[in-house]
Protein backbone atom coordinates (compact mmCIF):
# COMPACT_ATOMS: atom_id res chain seq x y z
CA UNK A 1 0.00 0.00 0.00
CA UNK A 2 2.56 2.34 0.83
CA UNK A 3 4.35 1.49 -2.62
CA UNK A 4 1.22 2.34 -4.29
CA UNK A 5 0.96 5.66 -2.31
CA UNK A 6 4.55 6.42 -3.49
CA UNK A 7 4.14 5.74 -6.41
CA UNK A 8 0.68 7.26 -7.49
CA UNK A 9 2.39 10.23 -5.76
CA UNK A 10 5.58 10.52 -8.22
CA UNK A 11 3.09 9.92 -11.40
CA UNK A 12 0.74 12.90 -9.53
CA UNK A 13 3.95 15.09 -9.30
CA UNK A 14 5.48 14.46 -12.88
CA UNK A 15 1.45 14.65 -14.30
CA UNK A 16 1.63 17.96 -12.30
CA UNK A 17 5.65 19.14 -13.55
CA UNK A 18 4.36 18.56 -17.71
CA UNK A 19 1.25 20.56 -16.89
CA UNK A 20 3.24 23.53 -15.87
CA UNK A 21 6.13 23.01 -18.45
CA UNK A 22 3.17 23.23 -21.21
CA UNK A 23 1.52 26.51 -19.48
CA UNK A 24 4.72 27.76 -19.34
CA UNK A 25 5.57 27.06 -23.08
CA UNK A 26 1.64 28.24 -23.67
CA UNK A 27 2.45 31.32 -21.89
CA UNK A 28 5.52 32.27 -23.71
CA UNK A 29 4.08 31.47 -26.98
CA UNK A 30 0.98 34.20 -25.79
CA UNK A 31 3.75 36.47 -24.68
CA UNK A 32 5.58 36.56 -28.03
CA UNK A 33 2.31 37.25 -29.91
CA UNK A 34 1.53 39.94 -27.44
CA UNK A 35 5.43 41.22 -28.46
CA UNK A 36 4.47 41.11 -32.22
CA UNK A 37 1.08 42.70 -31.97
CA UNK A 38 3.06 45.80 -29.48
CA UNK A 39 5.63 46.06 -32.42
CA UNK A 40 2.93 45.96 -35.18
CA UNK A 41 0.87 48.85 -33.28
CA UNK A 42 4.22 50.95 -32.59
CA UNK A 43 5.27 50.67 -35.98
CA UNK A 44 1.77 51.92 -36.91
CA UNK A 45 1.83 54.82 -34.19
CA UNK A 46 5.63 55.64 -35.83
CA UNK A 47 4.14 56.32 -38.91
CA UNK A 48 1.50 58.35 -37.80
CA UNK A 49 4.05 60.58 -36.19
CA UNK A 50 6.01 60.83 -39.59
CA UNK A 51 2.86 61.69 -41.52
CA UNK A 52 2.40 65.17 -43.37
CA UNK A 53 -0.94 66.66 -42.00
CA UNK A 54 -3.61 66.90 -43.96
CA UNK A 55 -3.77 70.76 -44.43
CA UNK A 56 0.27 70.83 -45.54
CA UNK A 57 -0.93 67.64 -48.09
CA UNK A 58 -3.89 70.16 -49.19
CA UNK A 59 -2.16 73.38 -49.35
CA UNK A 60 0.41 71.77 -51.79
CA UNK A 61 -2.23 69.39 -53.50
CA UNK A 62 -1.33 71.47 -57.03
CA UNK A 63 2.13 70.63 -57.05
CA UNK A 64 2.07 67.12 -55.00
CA UNK A 65 -0.15 66.81 -58.51
CA UNK A 66 2.93 66.32 -60.73
CA UNK A 67 5.04 63.50 -61.18
CA UNK A 68 7.83 62.39 -59.88
CA UNK A 69 6.64 64.52 -56.46
CA UNK A 70 6.35 64.02 -52.47
CA UNK A 71 5.89 65.68 -49.15
CA UNK A 72 7.27 64.18 -46.66
CA UNK A 73 8.07 64.76 -42.75
CA UNK A 74 11.80 65.12 -40.78
CA UNK A 75 12.34 64.57 -37.31
CA UNK A 76 15.43 65.96 -35.13
CA UNK A 77 17.64 63.39 -34.34
CA UNK A 78 19.18 65.13 -30.86
CA UNK A 79 15.17 64.20 -30.03
CA UNK A 80 13.87 61.05 -31.67
CA UNK A 81 16.74 58.73 -32.06
CA UNK A 82 18.18 57.17 -28.89
CA UNK A 83 15.96 59.11 -26.71
CA UNK A 84 14.73 56.84 -24.42
CA UNK A 85 11.86 58.90 -23.65
CA UNK A 86 11.06 59.67 -27.02
CA UNK A 87 12.88 57.75 -29.21
CA UNK A 88 11.22 55.49 -32.31
CA UNK A 89 12.22 52.37 -33.12
CA UNK A 90 13.08 53.09 -36.73
CA UNK A 91 16.94 52.76 -37.20
CA UNK A 92 17.57 56.66 -37.36
CA UNK A 93 14.40 57.90 -35.22
CA UNK A 94 13.11 59.65 -38.32
CA UNK A 95 15.35 61.61 -38.80
CA UNK A 96 16.90 60.95 -42.33
CA UNK A 97 15.18 59.98 -45.40
CA UNK A 98 16.27 58.60 -48.87
CA UNK A 99 14.20 60.19 -51.77
CA UNK A 100 15.63 57.07 -54.30
CA UNK A 101 14.18 54.47 -51.83
CA UNK A 102 11.08 56.69 -50.61
CA UNK A 103 12.27 55.53 -46.91
CA UNK A 104 13.27 57.30 -43.13
CA UNK A 105 15.34 53.98 -42.15
CA UNK A 106 19.18 55.17 -42.37
CA UNK A 107 20.56 52.95 -44.05
CA UNK A 108 22.51 52.39 -47.27
CA UNK A 109 21.22 55.14 -49.42
CA UNK A 110 20.08 57.67 -46.87
CA UNK A 111 20.25 61.12 -48.68
CA UNK A 112 19.58 63.66 -46.26
CA UNK A 113 19.02 64.24 -42.58
CA UNK A 114 18.06 67.06 -39.73
CA UNK A 115 20.44 67.45 -37.01
CA UNK A 116 20.59 70.67 -34.29
CA UNK A 117 19.40 72.81 -37.42
CA UNK A 118 20.71 72.22 -39.86
CA UNK A 119 20.67 69.53 -43.21
CA UNK A 120 23.31 67.25 -43.59
CA UNK A 121 24.12 64.56 -46.28
CA UNK A 122 26.45 61.87 -46.96
CA UNK A 123 26.84 59.13 -44.08
CA UNK A 124 28.36 55.93 -45.06
CA UNK A 125 31.06 54.73 -46.65
CA UNK A 126 32.32 57.20 -48.97
CA UNK A 127 29.15 58.25 -49.81
CA UNK A 128 28.67 62.25 -50.36
CA UNK A 129 26.08 64.93 -51.70
CA UNK A 130 25.99 68.45 -52.18
CA UNK A 131 23.50 71.01 -51.11
CA UNK A 132 22.55 74.34 -51.60
CA UNK A 133 20.14 76.97 -50.16
CA UNK A 134 18.70 78.84 -52.81
CA UNK A 135 16.93 81.20 -50.58
CA UNK A 136 13.00 81.99 -50.57
CA UNK A 137 12.32 81.43 -54.44
CA UNK A 138 9.30 78.92 -55.77
CA UNK A 139 9.52 75.23 -56.29
CA UNK A 140 8.79 75.51 -60.02
CA UNK A 141 11.77 77.94 -60.73
CA UNK A 142 13.93 75.40 -59.80
CA UNK A 143 14.08 73.49 -62.98
CA UNK A 144 16.18 72.06 -65.63
CA UNK A 145 17.10 75.63 -66.91
CA UNK A 146 18.13 76.83 -63.68
CA UNK A 147 21.64 77.37 -63.33
CA UNK A 148 22.58 76.00 -60.07
CA UNK A 149 20.29 72.84 -61.19
CA UNK A 150 22.34 72.65 -64.40
CA UNK A 151 25.51 72.42 -62.74
CA UNK A 152 24.64 69.42 -60.98
CA UNK A 153 22.84 67.77 -64.02
CA UNK A 154 26.60 68.51 -65.10
CA UNK A 155 28.39 67.40 -62.07
CA UNK A 156 31.07 64.55 -63.15
CA UNK A 157 31.17 62.38 -59.63
CA UNK A 158 34.88 61.76 -59.51
CA UNK A 159 35.26 57.53 -59.66
CA UNK A 160 38.84 56.46 -57.69
CA UNK A 161 38.11 55.83 -54.26
CA UNK A 162 40.84 58.69 -53.09
CA UNK A 163 39.26 61.63 -55.41
CA UNK A 164 35.73 60.38 -53.99
CA UNK A 165 36.95 60.66 -50.71
CA UNK A 166 38.43 63.69 -51.00
CA UNK A 167 35.42 65.13 -52.64
CA UNK A 168 33.26 64.50 -49.55
CA UNK A 169 35.98 66.31 -47.63
CA UNK A 170 35.89 69.28 -49.81
CA UNK A 171 32.22 69.42 -49.30
CA UNK A 172 32.80 70.16 -45.66
CA UNK A 173 33.88 73.60 -46.58
CA UNK A 174 32.30 73.98 -49.79
CA UNK A 175 32.82 73.34 -53.47
CA UNK A 176 31.92 76.52 -56.17
CA UNK A 177 29.98 75.30 -59.23
CA UNK A 178 28.88 78.08 -61.60
CA UNK A 179 29.07 80.52 -58.92
CA UNK A 180 27.43 78.60 -56.68
CA UNK A 181 28.92 77.12 -53.29
CA UNK A 182 27.70 73.80 -52.54
CA UNK A 183 28.34 72.10 -49.22
CA UNK A 184 27.13 68.94 -47.21
CA UNK A 185 25.85 70.82 -44.52
CA UNK A 186 23.39 74.02 -44.30
CA UNK A 187 20.81 75.43 -42.05
CA UNK A 188 17.47 74.97 -41.97
CA UNK A 189 15.51 77.70 -42.53
CA UNK A 190 11.43 77.53 -43.56
CA UNK A 191 10.45 79.00 -46.58
CA UNK A 192 13.43 78.46 -47.80
CA UNK A 193 14.17 76.26 -51.40
CA UNK A 194 17.05 73.63 -51.61
CA UNK A 195 18.63 71.93 -54.01
CA UNK A 196 20.82 68.52 -53.65
CA UNK A 197 22.76 65.68 -55.75
CA UNK A 198 22.97 62.83 -53.11
CA UNK A 199 25.44 60.62 -54.41
CA UNK A 200 25.76 56.79 -52.63
CA UNK A 201 27.99 53.80 -54.29
CA UNK A 202 26.68 51.22 -55.38
CA UNK A 203 23.40 52.03 -54.57
CA UNK A 204 22.01 55.82 -56.03
CA UNK A 205 22.42 59.04 -57.72
CA UNK A 206 19.64 61.25 -57.21
CA UNK A 207 18.88 65.02 -57.60
CA UNK A 208 16.15 66.97 -55.51
CA UNK A 209 14.57 70.02 -55.32
CA UNK A 210 12.58 70.92 -52.03
CA UNK A 211 11.40 73.83 -49.70
CA UNK A 212 10.73 73.49 -46.05
CA UNK A 213 7.41 74.79 -45.45
CA UNK A 214 6.67 74.82 -42.19
CA UNK A 215 8.16 74.10 -38.59
CA UNK A 216 6.36 71.76 -36.14
CA UNK A 217 6.19 72.49 -32.62
CA UNK A 218 8.56 69.35 -31.52
CA UNK A 219 11.28 70.69 -34.24
CA UNK A 220 10.28 68.65 -37.07
CA UNK A 221 9.97 70.10 -40.69
CA UNK A 222 7.68 69.74 -43.26
CA UNK A 223 9.46 69.18 -46.77
CA UNK A 224 7.84 68.86 -50.50
CA UNK A 225 9.59 67.94 -52.47
CA UNK A 226 10.64 66.87 -56.60
CA UNK A 227 12.88 64.75 -57.99
CA UNK A 228 14.56 66.40 -61.09
CA UNK A 229 16.65 63.31 -62.31
CA UNK A 230 17.52 60.24 -60.90
CA UNK A 231 21.35 59.34 -62.39
CA UNK A 232 22.88 55.99 -62.95
CA UNK A 233 23.88 54.07 -60.23
CA UNK A 234 27.57 55.32 -58.77
CA UNK A 235 30.64 53.17 -59.46
CA UNK A 236 34.29 53.47 -57.37
CA UNK A 237 37.55 52.23 -58.52
CA UNK A 238 38.43 50.94 -54.90
CA UNK A 239 42.08 51.41 -54.20
CA UNK A 240 44.04 48.35 -54.43
CA UNK A 241 46.18 47.26 -51.14
CA UNK A 242 49.49 46.16 -51.22
CA UNK A 243 50.91 43.68 -49.25
CA UNK A 244 54.61 43.60 -48.80
CA UNK A 245 55.80 40.15 -47.43
CA UNK A 246 58.80 40.55 -45.15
Amino acid sequence: MKKTFVVTTLGLALILACLNVAAQTQSRDEIIKQIEAKRAELADLEKKVLAVGDKDLEEFASFLSQPNTGAIRLLPRETYDGNKKRGLALNGGGAYYSFAHSTHEYGRGSDISLEQGHLKVGFAGADYGLILNLGDVSLDQIVTDHVATRALLDYAPPIKEGDVRGESRRLLQGIELSGFNFKSRVEAKVSNTYLLRSISIDTSDTLIAFRIVRQDTDGSLILVFKVLKKFPVPKMERAQVTFVHQ
